[in-house]
């Protein structure tokens, strides 16, 4: 089937094939360049109405990661004390006010999202976020590094611990990159086939 699809066979083995979650890394450091190379990449994917809440958090230093490590949950805790880089990925509700900027099609849409209740933007940045956060794995392969994407964690802890309680940003994914290291890998887990997943209508 692969023979149908206009991407490299190599490409869709970086991205998807061969790609997997790492659990473990070398310390050899994600540079900045590589960092916004990364995000250069990954800004094109869509949104809705070009929203694009998802904001992220660089943690590099020893003390911040010292304070993101005791908010990560079980097994996470020790794979992010050790990964090269620890990215703090969240959903803003105030991504309306970037409108005038990332939609300027809609002159009042700033306005209009600023009337409604924070909740329906909360639910409006989540679901973009998600989208965001799928992107950036992608653009991370692309980069030749690995993911390891983890929701085990106390999201609400980590919010006041960097963001502040009362902040628009939401915690909702910790993503360690680098390069994987030996042990990096677990076994690869069945995945659902077209004729379980895809029903024509």
């Amino acid at each position: 089937m692969t023979d149908t699809l206009v991407l490299d066979k190599n490409a869709q083995d970086l991205l998807f094939h061969s790609a997997r979650t790492a659990n473990g890394f070398t310390d050899e450091p994600v540079t900045d360049e590589q960092l916004r190379a990364i995000y250069d990449l990954v800004k094109f994917g869509p949104t809705a109405m070009n929203n694009q809440p998802l904001r992220v958090t660089a943690v590099r230093s020893p003390q911040a990661r010292e304070r993101l490590v005791r908010h990560m949950g079980g097994n996470n805790a020790p794979k992010t004390a050790a990964a090269p880089l620890a990215l703090i990925l969240t959903a803003d509700s105030d991504f309306h006010e970037h409108f005038p900027t990332i939609f300027p099609v809609a002159p009042d849409a700033r306005d209009n999202f600023a009337g409604m209740p924070v909740e329906a933007r909360e639910s409006m940045a989540l679901q973009n976020a998600f989208l965001q956060v799928a992107y950036l794995i992608i653009g991370v392969r692309a980069a030749g590094l690995a993911a390891g994407p983890m929701t085990g964690f106390d999201a609400e802890g980590v919010r006041k611990e960097f963001f502040g309680e009362d902040s628009s940003q939401k915690p909702i994914v910790v993503m360690n990159i680098g390069k994987p290291g030996p042990d990096a890998w677990f076994d690869r887990l069945p995945r659902l086939e077209y004729e379980q997943t895809v029903t024509e209508i």
